[in-house]
């Protein structure tokens, strides 16, 4: 597995390679903090499924700062050590969301999305507790799955929205905080499912397009980023070489 973080902001970004099938899962992330705030209030984690394959749990606090990445740390921790003890993906979440909502008494909320890449079923799964919109590459073309789910921390009884489909060559799925949606002084959205395919209708490496997606959003704002944006782009590609090594690289500027 190889995981490549891009150049800038405080980003961070993943190459991995899954070694079956001929195939390899390359994964690219970008984030960038909130302008003039300390620390970004969004949280990324990565972990092995123990049946085989990969999960990333992706986390936006409340607000932004130091409050807000506390929680953001809180729920990607709860699912993270769920997941890896072969929890599925929503029994997951929703696990998180009691466990936020118990030690807040509904008064704090989080974003949550989590993206798996299960070897077992040979699918990815993407559930969402969020309104951010998931785009998917699938047989040549991009498409935008929407529908709103209430973030993990507030109502007693929150669920997650569940996606789930086999994984083939040039499946691509982008995933991201909301930040990336609402830019500019006056929070604006754009069009992010025609940026990328204006700019990536063939696909193209995670890395540039995560890249491309946070430098678009940023510009938007001005190089002032009026909220925390996280952007996580996995890609199923043809495995360029034979070789059953995984790779793990991380820049993270300090």
């Amino acid at each position: 597995m190889a995981m490549l973080l891009p150049h800038g902001g405080d980003g961070k970004g993943i190459e991995m390679a899954d070694i079956e099938l001929g195939m390899e899962l390359r994964v690219a992330a970008a984030k960038v903090g909130k302008y003039a705030a300390q620390e970004s209030g969004d949280t990324l984690e990565m972990v092995e499924r123990p049946g085989g394959g990969i999960s990333f749990v992706l986390a936006d606090g409340q607000t932004s700062g130091q409050g807000a990445k506390t929680i953001s740390n809180i729920v990607t921790r709860k699912v993270v050590s769920l997941l890896a003890e072969g929890v599925r993906d929503g029994a997951a979440a929703r696990a998180a969301h009691d466990y936020l909502f118990t030690q807040y008494r509904g008064k704090v909320r989080a974003d949550l999305t989590i993206v798996s890449l299960d070897l077992r079923t040979k699918t990815i799964v993407v559930s969402r507790n969020t309104h951010c919109p998931i785009l998917v590459r699938r047989d040549g073309s991009w498409t935008s799955i929407e529908g709103e789910a209430s973030p993990v921390g507030i109502y007693a009884s929150t669920k997650p929205l569940i996606e789930e489909f086999p994984f083939q060559l040039d499946t691509y799925v982008v995933v991201s905080t909301d930040g990336l949606w609402t830019t500019g002084r006056q929070h604006q959205t754009w069009n992010v499912l025609d940026f990328v395919r204006e700019q990536f209708g063939d696909g193209g490496d995670p890395h540039a397009i995560a890249e491309a997606l946070l430098q678009e959003a940023c510009r938007r704002d001005a190089e002032r980023p009026a909220d925390d944006i996280s952007v996580l782009v996995l890609a199923v590609l043809r495995r360029e070489d034979g070789g059953k090594v995984r790779r793990l690289r991380v820049q993270v500027p300090i």
